[in-house]
């Protein structure tokens, strides 16, 4: 009997020892690297540092798929439940509702959105939220965001007990059988694309909501990665003039780059000054849409502020609890005829819209991503976003 052996290089390109091609189930192999357990970054208590801990792989159930996390955004959201200001947060936990990576195993089937057949090894982005696709909200009125049964990776899990790995500040994460897929080619970049699960998806949902027509003016107050998503959109949606309104001059280069035609610096100019510019560069008006993405109650006011006679507030920018503001039920809302609308989170729908988004602008996009840290300096990226010293930070589990 002729047995043929075909040589066989590694990764670095030289011969592998045996010169033998051993075909192996990739499930099998990685459940034996991995054997010693997984690295995840919990959050035991608040306004503590996160703790680097090992957990045991579960065995799938039918529909299940694990994931190698290759990218994890550290979004601002983050930063608010470390410090313990989100309600939905059960302790210990594994926090991160943004990721992507590659398929390592499946339990059964599983397609993506588009009804591609998924495979192991296939690189991929999956939608933060899990629905329950019957209530009232999923089935009569199709705002699955609105879902009472919704729960999100990394904000509502728990990970005292199995399946533990539950948050995307791990180097591996179980994805149940209801999870949302979208399969990414291989030659792009996970961490490029992965602020679409979250900052991407809420803006996308603002625009939405906004009926915003081509030509329309729009301010965007708030310039972290939600601002900055709801600048590309406003551009991608023929804007003819994006007025942002930030604190920091890096920033407002950046929003500059994704299309924004007017940057008003909130530290240098007062709320009467930012009014009059904004008066000025519309005739006297206002805008025609105001997006607020700070998740602070004066953004939100001065907001209402620079909308025109019937014109449209779309506030995303709070995402827990964070204070009031007082109105002239008269002179703010009635006698404007104003559109003010809120933003819950988002749907399949919206993350879809925020990967095109990325995908038709994959330079600038990339510019977003300011700061990259390994899984063990999870805290010291915490820190990046909270001091705003990044505008946009990603976790590398595995270096």
């Amino acid at each position: 009997m002729k047995m043929e052996v075909n040589p066989v290089r590694n990764s670095s390109g030289a011969l592998n020892p045996a010169g033998i091609n051993l075909k192996c189930n990739p499930a099998t192999e990685q459940r034996s690297i991995i054997s010693n357990g997984v690295k995840a970054a919990v959050l035991e208590k608040f306004n503590e540092p996160l703790v680097v801990k090992n957990f045991p792989i579960p065995r799938l159930k039918e529909g299940e798929v694990l994931v190698k996390i290759e990218a994890a955004g550290v979004c601002g959201s983050d930063v608010h439940m470390w410090e313990g200001r989100d309600p939905r947060i059960r302790l210990p936990m594994i926090p991160g509702h943004e990721g992507a990576g590659e398929i390592v195993e499946m339990k059964g089937e599983k397609r993506d959105i588009h009804g591609v057949l998924l495979r192991a090894g296939d690189k991929v982005l999956w939608n933060r939220s899990v629905t329950c696709g019957h209530c009232y909200f999923c089935k009569v009125k199709r705002e699955p965001s609105l879902c009472p049964n919704r729960w999100v990776y990394g904000i509502h899990t728990a990970c005292l007990e199995p399946p533990y790995l539950t948050g995307n500040y791990a180097e591996y994460l179980l994805l149940v059988a209801e999870t949302d897929f979208f399969k990414i080619e291989i030659d792009q970049d996970l961490q490029t694309l992965v602020p679409a699960s979250c900052s991407g998806a809420t803006a996308a949902h603002a625009f939405d909501l906004s009926k915003m027509e081509s030509g329309d003016s729009v301010v965007v107050q708030g310039i972290g990665p939600l601002g900055i998503f709801a600048i590309a959109f406003a551009k991608s949606f023929g804007a003819s003039q994006i007025i942002a309104i930030g604190g920091t001059e890096e920033r407002l280069n950046m929003c500059k780059t994704f299309g924004a035609t007017h940057l008003l610096k909130r530290h240098r100019l007062s709320l009467e000054e930012r009014k009059n510019a904004v008066m000025e560069a519309t005739h006297g008006r206002g805008v025609d849409v105001a997006f607020e993405m700070a998740g602070e109650p004066e953004a939100l006011k001065e907001c209402i502020s620079l909308v025109r006679n019937g014109g449209a507030c779309v506030s995303a920018g709070f995402g827990e609890p964070h204070g009031t503001i007082e109105l002239d039920c008269f002179h703010d809302l009635n006698r404007k005829n104003l559109r003010l609308q809120g933003i819950w989170t988002s749907d399949v729908r919206h993350t879809q819209m925020a990967i095109e988004l990325i995908l038709a602008r994959p330079q600038d996009f990339k510019k977003l991503i300011t700061h990259t840290f390994p899984l063990a300096q999870a805290n010291e990226a915490i820190h990046a976003m909270k001091t705003k010293e990044a505008v946009k930070a990603v976790l590398l589990p595995h270096g």
